[in-house]
């Protein structure tokens, strides 16, 4: 017999019940408000016939829905170890709040990691360690700007990654710049255009354009040089970047949902309320490399020599090579590029994108870095990484396969109270940071979040120095790949400098010496030869 059938005589029975009892005890009826409405919930499941565990299981299926909706949170604080949660993991979550807070960051009685299995990696540290940087003064910063730059910048080694206003609250985004402005480092923009809320309490910018131009676009949604240049001469805006892909849906475009369009995200962005904007999954601006550096220029002037750069998750390599050619044959070039890794979150993206899409950070940092080295263009571009950098030993890693300096997301994130509860493409977070729901808004105080990403990244940065220390180097630019080793199998370890051969200078400038797997990656038409 089945469950709905069960269900049914149960259910008559209770109401012959009742109603016969009622007869001789008349507070029987009192028995239809426990009953009456289980009986409705039961008979409209059954007669539903969209969800098939409620029709077999009425009543009794509605608990499968009501503890799916609550299964992230379940798994996060009573199922998962320390060192299983997705995609960041309690540890990691933990020590950020820590650091955010003030609090104690340390860890008693030892690794939790497995070091004995495969993909561990370790800093290599020195027996003559230098002086704590805690003990030195200021910390070291940062100056990018090339040849052609007029106004360069001196960056932090971590700053906040691009987050838009619209996918982040407008007090996840106040609170994050209001950190920025004290802890002397800088905020991406996102490519959703500069909000009112970047611009509240005066940190450095780096903004962000994306292939939609939100906030530099025309009605036919394409590039507009006159509200660039508006934005651009803006005193906070102390760098440019231009958006080819994001690690966690490369050749996609972002999305910002319907729910989270309101009128005055519409505004900033140039777009219709209320429906679901999707950026172009490329630029309308230029189609080839060559025209992509004149419009790395044509920013650079109408921004009066601002720094330029791009951001890319690295695709087909032989195109990044195109990229490098093309700055040989037109001379211009960008001023940083930033690497993102397929490991990048967001705040929503088709899971296909997320999951299988997209080269990782060190294999695409590594990349990049070899390249402009094999062009003979490393030594006046910064490399910037982002991709899950949350650690000191994230950074130093990150430093040591190529970069110059660092961005993050979740981790800043995470600092002004995050809790991963994984609703961010939602409406959702419960937290007030990943919403436009004006009431959850309101309970991410600004002025008490603002601190807690200033000292998540000072604790960072000073951890990280600390490494570099201990390594007995004199300061990260000495950080390269033979000071990071991994356990590749059970009794097999390697450093990175032997995982990732380094790329003699110059070398792809002529095919002869040019490394043989690099070769694969040349085209037969070339823009150079």
């Amino acid at each position: 017999m089945k469950v709905r059938e069960y269900f049914i005589i149960i259910a008559v029975c209770i109401t012959l019940a009742t109603i016969g009892t009622a007869n001789f005890w008349q507070p029987a009826l009192w028995l239809f408000i426990i009953f009456g409405p289980l009986i409705v919930m039961g008979l409209l499941d059954i007669t539903q016939k969209k969800h098939t565990i409620r029709r077999n299981f009425p009543v009794l299926g509605r608990f499968r829905y009501l503890l799916e909706s609550i299964r992230p949170e379940i798994m996060q604080y009573f199922v998962e170890t320390d060192t299983e949660g997705r995609p960041i993991n309690r540890i990691l979550r933990s020590l950020v709040y820590r650091r955010a807070k003030g609090e104690n960051d340390t860890e008693p009685f030892g690794t939790q990691l497995n070091i004995y299995h495969s993909g561990y990696e370790w800093l290599e540290h020195s027996m003559y360690a230098k002086q704590n940087p805690q003990e030195i003064g200021e910390f070291p910063r940062l100056l990018i700007g090339g040849k052609d730059c007029k106004q360069p910048y001196s960056s932090s080694l971590i700053n906040i990654s691009a987050m838009s206003f619209g996918s982040l609250s407008n007090n996840a985004v106040e609170a994050l710049n209001k950190g920025a402005k004290m802890g002397n480092f800088a905020h991406n923009t996102g490519e959703g255009a500069i909000s009112d809320y970047h611009l509240k309490h005066g940190g450095d910018l780096i903004w962000q354009i994306g292939t939609g131009y939100f906030g530099r676009r025309k009605d036919d949604g394409t590039f507009n040089e006159v509200t660039f240049r508006e934005n651009a001469l803006k005193p906070e805006v102390k760098m440019i970047e231009i958006k080819l892909s994001q690690g966690a849906k490369p050749g996609h475009g972002g999305i910002l949902p319907a729910i989270k369009n309101t009128e005055e995200i519409a505004r900033i962005r140039h777009v219709q309320p209320g429906v679901a904007v999707h950026s172009p999954p490329s630029h309308s601006a230029f189609s080839n490399p060559i025209q992509f550096m004149h419009f790395i220029k044509n920013l650079r002037e109408l921004s009066d020599g601002k720094p330029v750069g791009f951001k890319l998750c690295l695709g087909r390599k032989q195109e990044f090579m195109d990229f490098c050619e093309a700055m040989l044959a037109t001379g211009i070039l960008p001023d940083f590029i930033t690497v993102d890794g397929g490991e990048g979150g967001t705040g929503a993206a088709p899971v296909e994108f997320s999951n299988s899409m997209g080269m990782p950070l060190r294999e695409g940092l590594v990349f990049v870095h070899d390249t402009l080295v094999g062009f003979g263009l490393r030594k006046n571009i910064k490399v910037i990484a982002a991709g899950k950098i949350i650690t000191g030993f994230h950074m130093a890693r990150a430093i040591a396969l190529g970069a110059d300096g660092c961005n993050s997301a979740r981790a800043m994130m995470l600092s002004i109270g995050c809790i991963q509860a994984l609703q961010c493409n939602s409406n959702t977070c419960p937290v007030g940071v990943a919403t436009q729901n004006k009431s959850l808004v309101k309970g991410l105080v600004v002025d008490d979040k603002a601190p807690r990403a200033r000292r998540y990244h000072d604790a960072t940065i000073t951890s990280f120095l600390e490494l570099v220390s201990a390594a007995g180097l004199n300061g990260p630019e000495e950080l390269d790949r033979s000071y990071i080793s991994k356990r590749v199998g059970a009794f097999d370890i390697k450093t990175y400098d032997e995982i990732y051969p380094y790329m003699k200078e110059g070398a792809l400038l002529n095919y002869e010496t040019t490394p043989e797997d690099y070769k694969k990656f040349f085209r037969l038409t070339r823009i150079m030869r």
